[in-house]
């Protein structure tokens, strides 16, 4: 492995001190250090510089002398901070004595750690714990790639947070935790929360994390991926936002897999079917390799296990310099030796050139246990902007899944159906044209997706209530057209099952 020594790692605070955690969690909320409050004191371009790792603009937003300024500036910006100045805030002696801070010098005590406010999806203050520095960001935004680091919350993050179906269930299992993000979200609507992680030190601070947020306590257990889960244990719900990238090596334990190319990836989503509950989730975020003279969707659809149900996004496709550059800048490797990064930046290259790699794809995989003889693999390419949280979008798509399984064309001619909600029509043609050339529904919410329809397909989406059968709609229009209503019956459900599939129209 690269990086330097583990000892430059800051020493962790106890986590066997849940009263200091929840006497520190009491005061950091009476002194409004939420994400609210940040935004409040710093305003919105300094609280947004903050995502990017720049603070310059806090550190000239936190120069007054008020408590919260105090509190940012110590555990936010890593300032040292007058011992006096937090004694009226903090319970200063305890989160001294705990290892939650440290003393500096005779009158300053400096943070041990990075505490970052972050808001719940149902108005919840919570705490992520991570290490110094490493908020948000790859090693680089710390200058070091210390092979045991723990980031705190990145877009990667957030994004498989607004994914999971947030169903309330008995069990569910954060593969590879981290901070604790993920299971710190599983634990509002689990009864139990098993989290495992290759790295002793991410677990460690999950249970900071878990801790300092008021949650209940999850299982902790070290290992990589299932290997510390039992054989006979299944779950309602698995997610990971495993180590996905593909890099040669395995120089940073948060995100290089240690495995070769998308192998990864591709164990994980094959060994989680047989660990699922009948109608449970379990949903990643993943990298894969787009092959010369492979298909990718033939590459992911080999991935999915038996017995499941599949709907795999690919939101974005990196040619393999750009990956590669990507990578290389989240390691901090831009700002070392140029010899040393040009090495770097060649090893990756042979990897992929030996591997026949062209590009790499990322994008969302999401399974669900069925019963089904026939399992739905459904693999898309969808790089537009989508409306998060997207849990009950995906919980929705499964549930069409399984009424498009038991509807042939005769059952849905007999099928009631509504338009869903915020979706418009767009039509498109030449000014002056008496018909439009094509005709756009397009959906403001969730995925955001657009359709072209013709005009028997717009006609019938736009009476969709609830009221009347599918086939008494197209008889309907058929009169209305001067079509035989046989041939539009035979021909139209095809294009209703596209716009059930799509989530344009519901079942009533």
């Amino acid at each position: 492995m690269g990086g330097v020594s583990n000892a430059t790692l800051s020493p962790l605070p106890s986590a066997d001190r849940p009263d200091v955690a929840a006497r520190l969690r009491e005061a950091l909320l009476a002194a409004s250090f939420t994400a609210d409050g940040l935004l409040e004191l710093l305003g919105a371009p300094a609280y947004a510089a903050l995502a990017r790792s720049e603070v310059v603009p806090a550190l000239r937003a936190t120069r007054g002398d008020t408590p919260l300024e105090a509190l940012v500036r110590l555990f936010l910006l890593q300032q040292p901070v007058p011992y006096a100045r937090v004694e009226g805030v903090l319970p200063v002696h305890a989160c001294v004595e705990s290892g939650w801070l440290r003393r500096a010098g005779e009158d300053d005590v400096v943070a041990t750690v990075d505490v970052r406010p972050y808001g719940g999806p149902g108005g919840e203050d919570w705490f992520i714990v991570s290490d110094l520095g490493c908020a948000v960001g790859g090693a680089g935004g710390i200058g070091r790639s210390d092979e045991s680091v723990v980031l705190g919350v990145g877009g990667a993050s957030t994004t498989l947070a607004g994914i999971t179906v947030r169903t309330p269930v008995e069990s569910a299992l954060d593969l590879g935790t981290g901070s604790g993000i993920q299971a710190l979200h599983a634990a509002q609507h689990a009864t139990r929360v098993t989290a495992t992680d290759l790295n002793p030190r991410a677990l460690h601070i999950t249970a900071l994390t878990l801790a300092l947020s008021g949650a209940p306590e999850a299982d902790l257990r070290e290992g990589s991926l299932f290997e510390p889960v039992r054989d006979d244990e299944t779950f309602d719900l698995i997610v990971s936002n495993p180590p996905f990238v593909i890099s040669p090596g395995a120089r940073l334990t948060y995100r290089d897999g240690g495995m070769g190319g998308d192998d990864l990836c591709r164990s994980l989503v094959q060994q989680a079917g047989e660990r699922l509950n009948v109608g449970g989730f379990a949903q990643f975020l993943a990298n894969w390799q787009h092959v010369e003279g492979e298909d990718w969707q033939d590459r992911l659809r080999s991935w999915v296990p038996r017995g499941c149900d599949a709907w795999i996004v690919q939101r974005e496709v990196q040619d393999i310099t750009q990956y590669a550059e990507l990578w290389l800048r989240d390691a901090g490797d831009h700002r070392g030796d140029p010899e040393e990064y040009q090495a770097r930046y060649d090893a990756w290259l042979d990897e992929f050139e030996a591997r026949k790699v062209k590009a790499v794809g990322f994008g969302w995989i999401t399974l669900r246990k069925t019963e089904s003889a026939a399992p739905t693999i459904t693999l898309e390419e969808w790089p537009h902007p989508v409306e998060q949280p997207l849990g009950d979008t995906v919980r929705a798509h499964f549930d069409r899944v399984d009424f498009l399984r038991t509807h042939d064309d005769a059952a849905l001619l007999t099928g009631h159906f509504r338009l869903a909600a915020e979706v418009v029509q767009e039509q498109v043609g030449l000014p002056g044209a008496e018909d439009p050339e094509h005709v756009v529904l397009r959906q403001h919410r969730g995925m955001r997706r657009a359709t072209k329809v013709d005009t028997v397909g717009a006609g019938f989406a736009g009476v969709c209530d609830g009221s009347l059968s599918a086939g008494r709609i197209l008889d309907a229009i058929a009169q209305l057209v001067g079509e035989d209503p046989l041939l539009l019956r035979d021909r139209t459900p095809a294009q209703i099952r596209l716009l059930v599939e799509q989530g344009f129209l519901e079942p009533a």
